[in-house]
C-alpha cells in the first residue's frame, strides 16, 4: 500500500510539472517544472527526482508548442534531471546527518532552498544555452550570453523565489502524504 502511494505521488509530480508548463506557456521562463523536480528528488532520492525531470521533459518538450530540437530536447532533459538529482542528495545529507531542525529554522531554510535553486538555474541555463548555441548559433558564447539577458535573468529570479517561498512547503506537503520524513520511498 505505501509504495503504491509512493508511485502516485511520482506520477502526480511528473503530471504538475507538465500541467504548470502548459498553464504558464504564456509567460517565458518562469515556470515550477525545476521546484517540482527538485522535490520529487528530495523525497524519493536522487534517481526519482532525475526521472521526474526526465519524464517530465520527454513528454513536454516532444509536444511543445514553441517547437521541437532532438538536440535542445535531449538537453534539456539532462539539464532537468539535476534539479533532482541535486534534490535527492540535499535530502538524503539533511536526512543521513540528523538535520531535521533544519526546517524548523524557517525563513534560513527558505532562503537556503532560493540561493540552491538559483545556483541551479544558473547551471541549467549554461547547458541549455550551449547547446542551442551549438546547434543554431555561431558563436557559443554569443548564446550564453544572449540566452542569460534577460530570459536566464528571468528564470534565475523567478526560480530563486519559488525555491525559496515554495519549497520548505512543497517538500513537507509530499512527505507528510508518503508518511513523514523517514518514509520509505528511494529507489536508490
Amino acid at each position: 500500500m505505501q509504495r503504491s502511494r509512493e508511485v502516485a505521488v511520482i506520477a502526480v509530480l511528473v503530471a504538475l510539472a507538465i500541467g504548470t508548463n502548459y498553464a504558464m506557456m504564456s509567460i517565458y521562463n518562469v515556470k515550477f517544472m525545476d521546484l517540482i523536480t527538485f522535490v520529487g528528488g528530495f523525497c524519493f532520492g536522487p534517481i526519482v527526482g532525475a526521472l521526474v525531470g526526465v519524464f517530465s521533459w520527454v513528454i513536454y518538450g516532444a509536444v511543445n508548442p514553441l517547437g521541437f530540437s532532438l538536440h535542445i530536447w535531449v538537453a534539456t532533459m539532462l539539464a532537468e534531471a539535476v534539479f533532482g538529482v541535486t534534490g535527492g542528495l540535499l535530502g538524503r545529507s539533511l536526512r543521513l546527518h540528523g538535520k531535521g531542525g533544519f526546517w524548523k529554522l524557517g525563513v534560513d531554510a527558505s532562503l537556503f532552498l532560493g540561493a540552491v535553486g538559483m545556483l541551479l538555474t544558473v547551471l541549467y541555463d549554461v547547458i541549455t544555452n550551449v547547446v542551442w548555441g551549438y546547434v543554431y548559433g555561431p558563436d557559443i558564447m554569443l548564446a550564453i550570453i544572449v540566452g542569460f539577458i534577460p530570459f536566464g535573468f528571468v528564470h534565475m529570479i523567478s526560480n530563486a523565489f519559488f525555491f525559496g517561498v515554495g519549497g520548505v512547503p512543497a517538500i513537507r506537503a509530499v512527505l507528510k502524504v508518503v508518511g513523514g520524513e523517514h518514509h520509505s520511498a528511494s529507489v536508490e
